[in-house]
């Protein structure tokens, strides 16, 4: 039985999702806590407990929503059951989502459909990164999810950068290749926002009127005021932003990243936001796709994994099966 497994968790503390030798990484902790609620010994060949997961996240890297897949047998499932009078699946869910730690959490757990590879039955990844430039310091309460930047960046510029990458590239000078793999890769999406300033309060416009409501309870008239709107909590001297109001965001999707790809290029755009490298310099790394010391990546606490996509369930083993084809530019 093929099961998927959608989760989200805080990489600040793993080094990366892939599975590492003495070190702690979040399909390493997964896989652990799936040995111990389907009871199954880490050494036992016949029934391994593998994983295998949309997008090898790096160190430090969050993801708000991954997926994944492992193949169990179902007799192994049931295992989970126990006293618990609900579906082998929804067992597991609530045995591993107690099991845990907090910096993993279980979006959800159900039967894979026919031809479901997590991998390789994806349409396109999303991935954010976020800043907090010059403009705007960095809530504390994001520091481990978000990267200070002294300058003010100049977006209108990034996104001139941040357009030349979509389309089908070879994104060599920003991203090294798997054993055997190319880094050729097609991105949708690329571009650069600024969250607006927008309070807790959402748009309302009502301009902090006061609304008397007049009810009749026992005999008594009961006067009820309700104050209103964002702009009423304005008035008194404050405003209470939402947390991510003022960040500067890169949002790229794409059918799929080589490794250090999303990094690479967020680095690339700000260091010509900062107006340290050229419009120029930039078009040359996408021409000319050799690796060099300028286009290393930026720091990994910025980068989260928003969404994976996938096409309808008839067309999952027919786009994994595609998609395992050696990529070209032509």
């Amino acid at each position: 039985m093929r099961l998927r497994i959608d989760l989200a968790y805080d990489g600040g503390d793993f080094h990366g999702w892939a599975k590492q030798p003495g070190l702690r990484t979040v399909q390493g902790v997964v896989e652990e806590a799936l040995h111990t609620v389907l009871r199954v010994s880490a050494d036992d060949d016949c029934e391994p407990l593998r994983l295998v997961v949309a997008g090898r996240t790096d160190t430090g890297v969050h993801a708000a929503h991954q997926v994944c897949h492992l193949d169990v047998e179902e007799q192994t499932l049931n295992r989970c059951v126990g006293h618990m009078e609900v579906p082998a699946v929804e067992a597991l869910r609530r045995r591993l989502s107690h099991d845990l730690p907090d910096d993993i959490v279980l979006h959800g757990v159900c039967v894979a459909p026919e031809g479901f590879d997590a991998r390789f039955s994806a349409l396109e990844r999303t991935y954010v990164y976020r800043i907090a430039d010059g403009a705007r310091p960095a809530d504390p309460r994001l520091r481990g999810f978000v990267l200070n930047v002294e300058d003010v960046l100049d977006i209108p510029v990034m996104n001139e950068a941040a357009a030349m990458t979509i389309g089908l590239h070879d994104f060599g000078s920003f991203a090294t290749p798997n054993p055997g793999g190319t880094t050729i890769r097609e991105v949708k999406q690329a571009v650069w926002q600024r969250v607006p300033m927008t309070g807790l309060f959402g748009n309302d416009t009502t301009n902090g009127e006061m609304k008397i409501v007049s009810s009749e309870q026992d005999g008594q008239q009961a006067a009820i005021a309700v104050e209103t709107t964002a702009n009423n909590a304005m008035n008194v001297g404050y405003s209470v932003p939402s947390l991510e109001s003022g960040l500067l965001c890169f949002t790229i999707v794409a059918d799929a990243f080589a490794h250090n790809m999303v990094r690479s290029l967020v680095n690339a755009c700000v260091q010509v936001g900062r107006h340290r490298k050229s419009l120029d310099w930039f078009a040359q790394k996408m021409a000319e796709p050799v690796r060099e010391g300028s286009t290393g990546p930026i720091a990994a606490c910025g980068l989260t994994l928003e969404h994976v996509a996938y096409p309808p369930d008839g067309e999952l083993a027919e786009r994994a099966q595609s998609i395992r084809a050696r990529r070209t530019l032509d």
